[in-house]
C-alpha cells in the first residue's frame, strides 16, 4: 500500500523530474515481482560497476543486452528445441525473461561477456569535464593593478 503523495514535489521543484519518477517507481513496485533470474550488482572501482546475471541454459546468441533512455534491458529467449526430449525432472529454468535496470546519468555500459552460465555486464560512470570541480585562481590586488596599467598602455601604443 502506497501512502506517499509526490504531487507537492513535482510542483515545487524544477529539473528533478527524473528523481521524482525514480522515487515514485520505487514506491509503486510490487513486492511480489519476479526474482528470476538472480543477479548481483557489485562495485569494481571508484566509478566502475558490474552486473552479473545467472543465465544457465542460455547461449550467448539467445541473450540481448540493450541500453535505451538510461535503462539497461537484459532479455533472453530460448530457441525452440527441435528435438523431442522427455524430461523426468526439469529443474533448469530456461524460461524467457526481461530484466530492467535504471541507470544514473553518465553511466555507460562498456561491455558484456557470457561465461560459465553467467552474463557479466560492465558499467562505468563518466563524469563530463563540465561537471567536474575546477579550481579558480584568486588574483592578488597587485596583479589586478598591473593588468589595469597594461590595459591603459596598450591602446596608446597602437
Amino acid at each position: 500500500m502506497r501512502t506517499f503523495d509526490l504531487a507537492p514535489l513535482y510542483r515545487a521543484t524544477v529539473g528533478f523530474d527524473r528523481f521524482a519518477d525514480l522515487v515514485d517507481r520505487a514506491l509503486t513496485n510490487d513486492v511480489g515481482q519476479s526474482t528470476y533470474p538472480p543477479y548481483n550488482i557489485e562495485k569494481t572501482a571508484e566509478n566502475g560497476y558490474r552486473i552479473t546475471i545467472a543465465v544457465a541454459g542460455f547461449a550467448a546468441d539467445e541473450l540481448n543486452v540493450e541500453v535505451k533512455e538510461n535503462t539497461l534491458v537484459v532479455a533472453a529467449r530460448k530457441a525452440e528445441d527441435a528435438t523431442d526430449r522427455t524430461y523426468l525432472h526439469r529443474g533448469i529454468a530456461t524460461r524467457a525473461f526481461e530484466r530492467r535496470f535504471a541507470l544514473a546519468d553518465h553511466v555507460k555500459v562498456t561491455g558484456a561477456a557470457h561465461a560459465d552460465g553467467m552474463l557479466h555486464i560492465d558499467l562505468v560512470r563518466e563524469t563530463p569535464e563540465a561537471l567536474k570541480p575546477r579550481r579558480i585562481e584568486i588574483a592578488r590586488s597587485s596583479d589586478l593593478e598591473a593588468k589595469a596599467v597594461e590595459a591603459q598602455e596598450a591602446p596608446a601604443e597602437a
